[in-house]
């Protein structure tokens, strides 16, 4: 009898069905199906179908593109007052905009941009400090320098530090180098004696967002930049 089962399960896997349902049709336990059937090799289509009629499986996809779904209304949300800002002719928030389109990383949930022009960065923070309101909590900066040319690694925090009218508390952990490795990075390091500046905002989802659409707005496209 045994053999028979085995057999049917086998033949009925082949097919595709679940385990479960092949124990219940042919009056045995899942645990035996199982071992049966653990040779047997699904075609990619046949698990595909096993997962749409798995309900665990379909809750968990359902509910990630819920989520997905969700967010995505968000940031479009995001977006459209991106647009609304850039038709108020004001001309700082265009600049930083743009700024970031040509400068800043180009992530839809992170706000942050990397360079060695103090001026740029200090344009750059006061954007975001005038336009969103933010203090200088909700920044931090991390600093990559070489530190073998006459400047000590404090002096250099502190060079940044004080032209963003940040505390040191802003600072987080970067890279720094105390000898070139090449030509290029010796000529690299004495053109660049403060190294480079990343500037990122905390939390950063909805002013990022809003950059992407004030750049639609200003660029006149309308393609929901970076909204995927």
């Amino acid at each position: 009898m045994k053999s028979e089962q085995r057999e049917q399960a086998r033949n009925l896997r082949s097919q595709g069905l679940p385990i479960k349902k092949i124990a219940k049709m042919i009056n045995v336990s899942p645990s035996s199906v199982s071992v049966w059937v653990r040779d047997i090799e699904l075609t990619n289509e046949q698990i595909e179908i096993l997962k749409q009629q798995n309900p665990i499986i379909n809750r968990q996809i359902n509910g990630s593109k819920e989520r997905s779904n969700k967010a995505r209304a968000i940031r479009l949300e995001y977006q459209k007052n991106g647009k609304l800002e850039a038709k108020n002719e004001n001309l700082l928030h265009q600049a930083g905009c743009l700024l970031y389109w040509a400068e800043g990383s180009k992530s839809k949930n992170n706000c942050s941009l990397i360079n060695s022009d103090i001026n740029l960065l200090k344009l750059f923070i006061r954007f975001l400090r005038e336009c969103f309101h933010l203090d200088k909590n909700q920044f931090t900066i991390t600093i990559n320098c070489y530190t073998n040319n006459g400047l000590t690694k404090i002096e250099i925090e502190n060079y940044w530090l004080e032209a963003l009218q940040l505390d040191r508390s802003c600072l987080r952990k970067g890279q720094e180098n105390n000898r070139p490795r090449s030509a290029t990075n010796f000529v690299r390091h004495n053109k660049l004696p403060y190294g480079m500046c990343c500037l990122t905002v905390k939390k950063s989802t909805k002013i990022i967002q809003h950059i992407y659409g004030a750049i639609q707005e200003y660029a006149g496209f309308d393609n929901n930049y970076m909204l995927m």
